[in-house]
């Protein structure tokens, strides 16, 4: 439930916020009630988590005999997680339980945004029409930051807690502004805006970018003159009165679609699947874990676990023979240290996965007493999902085991090929490493040698060719082709050479080979170019590899607010 702001005086209410040493006086409070039949509003309960055990007695204990009249009220912030939730059982099996909801769909949450204010707001200001106008470009400012987060890692990189606050103080902001000047402040209202009263919540730099281009294509000076669209057949309304901009909500705004938030239609899609998939998931790891067989099951748990546990061992390689790569190396060239840092990772990851699968071979054959950690293991075998040991020493991947597993033996067979004689090959697979930026480094720590060129000032140009992985028989004389990268948000338009809307239902095309050299930062041109960020995984986050300047004829923050950007998997 929400806090309450406000204070009681009325004799027969007690109102106690909880925190800094008030329990003695909570107590004291449901103790008099009780006896005379007052009212006992307790405000913040999650801060006295010790405290929630007496908190029950004591309402236990005033159950019964208490006076009819005797009310208890209690409130508590929303947990943010599973492991937060503290209040006892036995008050939330006595009592009514109220919450306050967010609002879903733009629809809801521009009238809640709007609700925030009244008739007398809007008339405060001197510069009316300036202030009404930029007033409803932060309302719908403030429901596209608040909703998008319901497209996951496409709509923010992280989960912010942006709450109407921001947006009240940000048009306290607006009025004291526009009081104080006769032109309207626009560099300084989105600086407060984007970077202090939102951007005080955001932590990672690509969502601040966001954030900051929501707010340049908002609030500008377009907004005065009637040209500007906040969304795509939804233009920033005139002057109205308070009631006047609900109804132009209700007849105007445009039916829920990512549309309104700048997003291709595909990002709800890869949304819901994603929901879907978890549901599924979810569902999965709820069936039951004996051992007898199910009706229509191929073979008991451990049968179908030891068949997996014996084709993956059968298909894994032996590891890579360090000492031999080693005397095999002439000289240590950036990418030949790329090289045997990958063979080091991926031995430690196949050494534990050997490791594991023979301990719990010899477990299933009653050899081995079952470890927690040999059931574990077992379990994810059963469910598809890569287990928790081989995960700390892998990559960041989201497929399931056997998707994962073939993905393991291609970027080893990969590695073999490259170590055969270590000359770099025609196309590196980017995907295939376990450290991607050593690669991309390697590339620049080449030519500075070459060209003694100071590494800190140096960039990555990037170039994508119209040709595939196959069309490359020899690696370039400077630089590298890379294949096997993937665009969301948007596609590759090979003809033209520029990134264009995405196709429906083509989640993540296909990008052709791509061209990367290092170059003096002061010979790049961004003119033209859209800075894409690259990331492992579709989770992006903490996947964030580098940035490759794309092309594109269109304005790069259409590109921002679609949420483009450069996948290694999918």
């Amino acid at each position: 439930g929400k806090k309450l702001g406000y204070t009681f005086n009325h004799r027969n209410l007690h109102n106690v916020s909880l925190g800094q040493g008030q329990e003695v006086v909570a107590e004291q409070a449901l103790d008099l009630a009780a006896k005379e039949g007052h009212w006992v509003i307790l405000q913040n309960i999650h801060l006295v988590a010790k405290w929630l055990s007496t908190l029950e007695k004591k309402l236990e204990q005033h159950s019964e005999g208490s006076h009819q009249d005797f009310r208890v009220f209690i409130s508590a912030e929303p947990a943010p997680c599973p492991e937060s939730h503290i209040i006892p059982q036995g008050i939330l099996e006595n009592s009514i339980k109220i919450t306050s909801e967010a609002p879903t769909g733009m629809h809801a949450n521009l009238h809640k945004a709007l609700d925030n204010f009244s008739q007398d707001t809007l008339e405060m200001c001197s510069q009316e029409k300036e202030f009404r106008s930029i007033l409803f470009a932060l309302c719908y400012f403030h429901a596209v930051v608040a909703e998008r987060r319901k497209f996951g890692p496409q709509g923010w990189n992280r989960s912010y807690p942006f709450s109407t606050g921001d947006l009240t103080i940000s048009v306290s902001v607006l009025y004291n502004y526009l009081e104080a000047s006769s032109k309207v402040p626009y560099d300084d209202l989105r600086y407060l805006v984007g970077e202090i009263m939102y951007g005080g919540h955001i932590t990672d730099d690509w969502d601040r970018r966001l954030c900051r281009t929501y707010l340049e294509e908002f609030i500008k000076p377009e907004m005065l003159e009637g040209e500007l669209c906040l969304a795509p057949g939804f233009p920033l309304p005139g002057n109205m009165d308070y009631n006047g901009y609900h109804q132009y909500i209700d007849d105007s705004l445009p039916p829920e679609s990512p549309h309104l938030y700048g997003l291709h239609p595909n990002a709800e899609i890869g949304f819901l699947t994603q929901r879907s998939e978890q549901l599924l998931r979810t569902v999965l790891e709820l069936q039951p874990r004996d051992s007898n067989t199910a009706q229509g099951a191929v073979g008991t748990r451990e049968e179908m676990v030891q068949a997996l546990l014996e084709d993956i061992l059968e298909k894994l390689t032996e590891e890579f023979n360090m000492a031999e790569l080693l005397a095999k190396v002439e000289e240590r060239t950036p990418y030949a240290v790329v090289a045997l840092q990958e063979c080091e990772r991926m031995n430690a990851l196949t050494a534990e996965m050997r490791r594991s699968l023979t301990e719990l071979e010899l477990g299933l054959k009653g050899e081995l007493t079952m470890t927690s950690n040999m059931e574990t293991l077992q379990n994810s075998l059963f469910l598809d999902t890569v287990p928790e040991s081989w995960v700390r020493r892998s990559y960041p991947s989201t497929a399931s085991l056997g998707s994962w597993f073939a993905d393991l033996l291609a970027r080893i067979s990969e590695l073999e090929a490259w170590t055969r004689d270590f000359s770099l090959p025609s196309t590196l697979w980017l995907g295939g490493f376990f450290n991607p930026q050593s690669i991309l480094t390697a590339v620049m720590q080449t030519t500075a040698r070459k060209n003694k060129w100071p590494l800190d000032k140096m960039t990555l140009q990037c170039d994508v060719t119209k040709k595939s992985r196959e069309d490359f028989a020899s690696a370039p004389r400077e630089g590298a082709y890379l294949h096997g990268l993937f665009m969301e948000g948007a596609r590759w338009d090979a003809q033209a050479g520029t990134i264009a809307d995405a196709r429906l239902k083509e989640l993540t095309p296909a990008i052709p080979v791509m061209f990367i050299k290092a170059i003096p930062d002061d010979k790049q041109d961004t003119r033209g170019l859209y800075p894409c960020p690259l990331y492992k995984t579709r989770q992006r986050g903490p996947t964030y590899v580098w940035t490759f300047n794309l092309k594109t004829k269109e304005n790069p923050s259409k590109w921002v607010l679609a949420g483009v950007a450069l996948l290694l998997q999918v």
